[in-house]
This record gives C-alpha cells, structure tokens and sequence, in this order.
C-alpha cells in the first residue's frame, strides 16, 4: 500500500506543482483520473488493516487527485453576434492505416475544415481523390509514415510557415470565411512524450505555445490536431494560459477519451483536441471511431462570434 500512495503522490505532487518532470511522471499524468481507481482501493486496504496514516495518506490522495478531475482553463461563452459557422474535424489515422475509414466518415459529417495527422504520401492521393473538388483548398507537409499532415478546407487558404522545425508535419494557414473575415488555422502534432523523448515532446509543445501567443493582429484561431498531452500536463496548460479554450470542454466533453481507441470511451486520455481563441463558441462535441486507428476522431461545431468593442 505504502508503495503504491508512493507512487500516486509524486503524479499527484507533480500535478499541483505545475511540473511535467521526467518519465515515467508525464506518461502516468495523462491517465490522472484513472489514478483514483488504485488509490480509492489503497484506501480501503489502510481500513481493513487499521493503518491510520494510510488511511489519511490514501484519504488525502484521494481528494486531492479528484479536485485536479476537473476541467481546466475558461469555459464562458464569447459575446457578439455569430458571423459564422464552422464544422471541424480532426483525425490521426495512424501511418495512414485509417484513410480508407476516415472518408466515409469525413462525406458523412461534412465538416468545413478537415486536420489529418500521420497522413503519408498514400494516405494524401486518397483524401485528394476522394474529395477532389469538396475540399479544394489544403495545406500540407507530405512525409512518410507519421511525418505528412494535411489541413483540406472549403474556405480559400492562404499558407503560412506553420511551425517550423517540427519532428513531424505541422501545416498552418489563414482561412478566409468570407465576408471579411479570417482565421488562422494550425494543425498540431508533437512527438509524444516517450521515454528519452520528453525534452522533445515540451519543445514542440512549447512551439506550438508560441504560435498561440504571438498573434499581433488578433487574428481569431483553431489550433487542432493530435497533441499529445492533456490537460494534467503542464505543457498543455500553459498553451491554455495563452486565452485558447479546449472545445471538447466548451461542448461538455471535457475529459472523454480519444487514445487509445482500443480502450475508448471507457478508458484512456483525450490527447485529441480543437483549441479556439475567445471570439468562438462551441457545440456538439463528437468523439468518433476510427478503424485501423490508435485515436478516436473529434468533430466540433463552431460559432464565429463579433468580437465586442471595447467600452
């Protein structure tokens, strides 16, 4: 039991602290919440066998891992009138693997902008055929295996750098929604934080904060994509901290699972997310299955709200 509290307590420590630390602390952090299932039993162990401290140990432990359950950044809804309406989907199909699933679902959902991660050579000739003419406009950073990226858009696309330097493609653009109004759309993919990759894994978390932060003209944003982190990883949040609110949470689907499929919804991360900046609101959050895919596909509606005046 001792050892188990141990373990738990320097998760939960890091947590509080605002630290992602070294592994195995940031790949347990994303599966936080599911820490309460041992320690919740931790404790009933301490009771049978009359270990006060445990007791407290796990009774402490247990309060403190359910309080950080709960959503993190700003959820209020944005003022001004709707200027537009937005469908978003973003999908990672695994080396490719999931193109072929992915189609249907993408002519079914009909969304406007389309994020697609690990999208290789193959799996970008397919989306092109498929929707030649739907999706007329993309960005793209071609590559093998989980390098390519694609963003396919209904609304012209004017590229940008995206973020550069990236282990795998991270494409960016600027979206033009008509009527005169823009928005800047950056597809995210980070290595994830694997064992002697963790430093990688915060740098490119740390890029992609960067681009959020660094928007002189206030240029409304959707940063989507595969992070892989969650909001129990302070890498994460600081992206937060930067006014980008998690859609998923906006909808009411805070802390539904997207990795792996395999496991989900009953049991995983949400590593899978559209981040909006404070002009938008969000609807329908929808987390869909993916065959041959590790990841759930996300589908979001979005709201373009006029960006209030200042008084």
């Amino acid at each position: 039991m001792g050892a188990g509290f141990g373990a738990v307590s320097v998760v939960v420590v890091c947590r509080a602290v605002d630290a992602d630390a070294v592994t195995p602390v940031p790949q347990l952090l994303a599966f936080l919440p599911w820490l309460l299932a041992p320690t919740a039993a931790g404790l009933l162990l301490a009771l049978f066998a009359r270990w006060r401290a445990g007791m407290v140990w796990g009774a402490v432990l247990l309060a403190v891992t359910g309080w950080f359950t709960q959503p993190y950044g700003t959820g209020s809804e944005p003022g001004g009138a709707v200027v537009a309406e937005v469908r978003v989907l973003t999908a990672n199909v695994e080396f490719g693997e999931g193109t072929g699933a992915l189609i249907p679902v993408v002519r079914r959902e009909r969304p406007d902008l389309v994020f697609v991660e690990e999208c290789e050579y193959h799996c970008e000739d397919a989306l092109a055929t498929a929707f030649d003419g739907v999706y007329p406009y993309r960005e793209a950073v071609p590559g093998a295996g989980s390098e390519g990226s694609v963003i396919l858009s209904r609304f012209p696309l004017e590229g940008t750098d995206g973020i550069r330097g990236s282990t795998m493609g991270m494409p960016g653009a600027v979206a033009d929604l008509g009527s005169g109004h823009s928005v800047r759309v950056q597809l995210a993919h980070p290595m994830p934080p694997i064992p002697g990759q963790v430093g990688l894994w915060r740098k490119e978390l740390g890029a992609l904060h960067d681009f959020a932060a660094e928007n002189p003209t206030h240029t409304p944003t959707i940063l989507a994509g595969d992070f892989n982190a969650s909001q129990d990883h302070a890498a994460f949040r600081r992206l937060l901290d930067t006014g980008l609110r998690d859609s998923a949470r906006l909808a009411g689907a805070a802390r539904t699972p997207s990795w792996p499929s395999r496991t989900a919804p009953t049991a995983g991360a949400q590593i899978d997310h559209v981040l909006v900046s404070g002009e938008f609101s969000a609807s329908g959050a929808r987390f869909l299955g993916i065959a041959d895919s590790d990841h759930r596909a996300l589908v979001v509606d979005l709201a373009l709200h006029q960006r209030e005046r200042a008084r």
